[in-house]
């Protein structure tokens, strides 16, 4: 059966993500492996978590990166500098100092390896399946997912969270953290928080079984 492993904000733990890849028992040829999106930020190794991310890339064929809001803010800071207290502000010298580059200039895009720029450039804002949408922050109720915002895509919250509307599919998404796993039948959310001493969790569909990693308050 082809299994979907679907892994929440990560926010630079390597070490949890790492062991939780160690737990999944994960097959290359039929399993498909989906990052929620927010490698980067306030954790210690962010650099550490992307090289993670790529070296699972090369043993698993069907590995699919999403965008999150922290992705998006990187992005911002390198290419704009007016974008520079946004990022910095919300856990972004932990990412710039994981890569060496948190000094008395700014960073730019230039200053990442090129694999990373590659890896950071090609982030997806959504991936679809037949019976999932996935997702970093979530939906726009009432809008088709190929018209929303891509602002909302990854920003989205509590219009999200709290509407009743159906998106024609499950959608997991991370994001917003939660002690537990978020599910009400229409979403589950998978951000539970492992970067200010919660679980790093994973989803496994269709089986609908959850696969976590206790983190580490910084």
């Amino acid at each position: 059966m082809e299994r979907i492993f679907a892994i929440g904000d990560v926010h630079g733990c390597r070490f949890l993500l790492e062991e939780l890849l160690g737990r999944l028992d994960l097959c290359p040829e039929t399993d498909t492996v989906v990052f929620i999106g927010d490698y980067i930020d306030r954790g210690l190794d962010s650099r550490g978590v992307v090289e993670t991310v790529l070296a699972l890339r090369r043993r698993i064929p069907k590995v699919v990166c999403l965008m999150g809001n922290h992705e998006r803010m990187f992005l911002d800071y390198l290419e704009d500098p007016a974008a520079a207290a946004m990022f910095l502000g919300n856990g972004g010298v932990a990412t710039l100092r994981s890569y060496g580059l948190w000094r008395g200039d700014r960073a730019t895009i230039g200053d990442l390896p090129e694999e990373h720029r590659q890896f950071f450039a090609s982030l997806a804002l959504w991936h679809e399946t037949e019976h999932y949408l996935f997702v970093h922050a979530g939906l726009r109720p009432g809008v088709p997912v190929t018209e929303q915002d891509p602002w909302d895509l990854v920003w989205i919250r509590r219009e999200f969270i709290h509407s009743s509307a159906s998106f024609g599919k499950i959608v997991v998404f991370g994001h917003t953290p939660f002690p537990e796993p978020f599910v009400d039948g229409t979403k589950i959310g998978i951000d539970t928080g492992a970067v200010y001493g919660g679980p790093l969790t994973c989803v496994e569909l269709p089986a609908m079984r959850f696969h976590k990693v206790q983190g580490e308050t910084l």
